[in-house]
């Protein structure tokens, strides 16, 4: 099959061009350095050494910023040429969108940032434990502080508004516009969508699943069985675990965490495809573009659809089940001949719909009413519609309006998510766009390659991991993320595909 990596030119140009490349290749190695150092604080870092890990982060961050930042850096972005290499001239337009960003924020305002991201995530570990979101308040004041600060300065420079200035870090050129009218029709459809679904599995009751426990090695080695599976390349990267599952680390060194318990191994199995998907696009990112900014995936959105294709498209379907089923029961000690480890009672559980609190545990047909109720509260924190001592009761008020839950401790509402603390604001609505990328590219490279669900009932996830390479992993950012979708499936982004998968799976329909 024809490889589009290997038609890429190596990074060269002119002068200015080729002063550029080296220094953002060299910011490429200082970002790589943080990955692995916010890999290791996430997974085996001692609470001791919070404080230095803090401070050898923000070092590295300003040291970062500053190379984007240094006094000529915009002569060079203006004097090099427009190359005549549609990679080179995608490599420079990424230059320069990034070094406007950076350029918006001062390096004070960066180390300030850092800083009070790095405590209040310690902080919201212990406030997550004690569901205490009182004990977390002032750390998350002096972040959503910080964040505001980068967001007013973003929006002058770019612009844009205070919130599109946040979005456009992690998924460049989406705007609230764009989202709103989407996550409109969502909410309204919703409600009704969960009730068919719940109507429709009463009617289907589901198996009762093995009882454990089931040992956490045990749990691990499957976990990586399956990674080799679906074409993760354990040369170049590793599994662990840690409290939020998560993918990071650095090129050539993609780091997949998920959480384990022994009663329930479906869960930690999950975590693992999903960040597998995650790390899949990483590692078929093109290699001759590392550490340079169109080499990079190109944003959050398509990256949530990588890990939201792989767990809930494929690898939570009946095809998948019936090749994966005998390989968990071997794996976890189970009879392969028992129906409480067949393919349909492992199928008709990980397609269980069970609304419940806690957002990454949430089912497919209900999880985007949790991606709703923190794109409505993250947008008012921003806009300065909402204070953080509103947050509790407007969060636990909004999910009962869509999931008629209601949160009677703080560690199963607005504490529950590491992304606030962190300083990630802007990102949640990418999970939601992301799935429903996921379901058209799903559709499209289906329909391009009829065998597709076949090979996956084989274990062989060839036939779909050349398709995402062609169509989305090498493009990288070498176009828009609209452009890359509507040419791998012929269509914009939109919701038709989702809303059709979902209610095909769920409702029967």
């Amino acid at each position: 099959m024809h490889d589009p990596v290997a038609d890429t030119p190596t990074p060269a140009a002119h002068d200015a061009y080729d002063t550029l490349v080296r220094r953002f290749a060299r910011m490429g190695h200082i970002a790589n350095a943080l990955g692995i150092l916010g890999w290791d604080k996430d997974t085996m870092m001692p609470s001791g050494a919070a404080d230095s890990r803090a401070e050898s982060i923000a070092t590295l961050s300003v040291l970062h910023h500053g190379i984007m930042t240094t006094p000529d850096m915009a002569d060079l972005l203006a004097a090099a040429p427009e190359p005549g290499d549609a990679w080179q001239a995608a490599n420079l337009q990424e230059m320069r969108r990034l070094h406007a960003h950076a350029m918006a924020v001062p390096p004070d305002l960066v180390e300030a940032a850092s800083r009070a991201a790095s405590r209040c995530e310690m902080a919201w570990r212990t406030a997550r434990r004690d569901s205490d979101f009182a004990s977390l308040l002032p750390y998350l004041e002096d972040v959503l502080a910080r964040t505001r600060e980068i967001a007013h300065a973003k929006a002058e420079a770019l612009g844009l508004s205070p919130y599109d200035a946040l979005l456009d870090q992690y998924d460049p050129g989406t705007r609230q516009a764009d989202i709103d009218p989407v996550f409109r029709r969502l909410s309204t459809q919703l409600p009704g969508l969960i009730a068919d679904a719940l109507e429709h599995q009463r009617a289907h009751p589901a198996p009762a699943l093995p009882r454990g426990p089931f040992a956490t090695a045990a749990q691990a080695a499957l976990g990586q069985e399956i990674m080799r599976t679906v074409g993760f390349d354990m040369a170049r990267g590793r599994l662990d675990v840690s409290l939020h599952p998560f993918c990071g680390g650095a090129e050539d060194d993609v780091r997949i965490t998920t959480r384990y318990e022994e009663g329930d191994f479906l869960n930690a199995l999950m975590g693992v495809v999903h960040e597998s998907g995650h790390a899949l696009y990483e590692q078929g990112l093109p290699r001759a573009w590392h550490s340079q900014p169109v080499g990079a995936a190109r944003g959050m959105s398509l990256h949530e659809s990588q890990s939201l294709l792989m767990e809930m498209q494929v690898c939570r379907s009946a095809e998948f089940m019936t090749w994966a089923a005998p390989v968990i029961a071997t794996a976890l000690g189970g009879d392969i001949q028992s129906p409480e480890w067949s393919a349909d009672t492992l199928h008709r559980q990980v397609t269980r719909v069970r609304p419940g609190f806690i957002r990454v545990d949430a089912d497919e047909v209900t999880y985007p009413a949790h991606i709703l109720v923190r794109y409505e509260m993250e947008t008012a924190l921003i806009n300065g519609q909402m204070t953080l001592h509103d947050l509790p009761g407007a969060f636990n008020a909004r999910l009962y309006d869509l999931l008629g839950l209601r949160v009677t401790e703080d560690r199963l509402g607005c504490l529950q998510d590491i992304h606030w603390p962190s300083g990630s604001w802007g990102y949640f609505p990418t999970y939601t766009l992301g799935a429903m990328i996921a379901a058209q590219l799903r559709e499209a490279a289906q329909k391009a390659c009829p065998t597709l669900m076949e090979d996956i009932a084989r274990g062989d996830f060839s036939t779909l991991l050349t398709w995402l390479r062609t169509h989305v992993h090498h493009r990288a950012s070498s176009a828009a993320m609209r452009d890359i979708v509507r040419d791998a499936t012929g269509a914009p982004p939109g919701p038709d595909a989702y809303l059709r998968h979902l209610r095909h799976r769920y409702c029967g329909q």
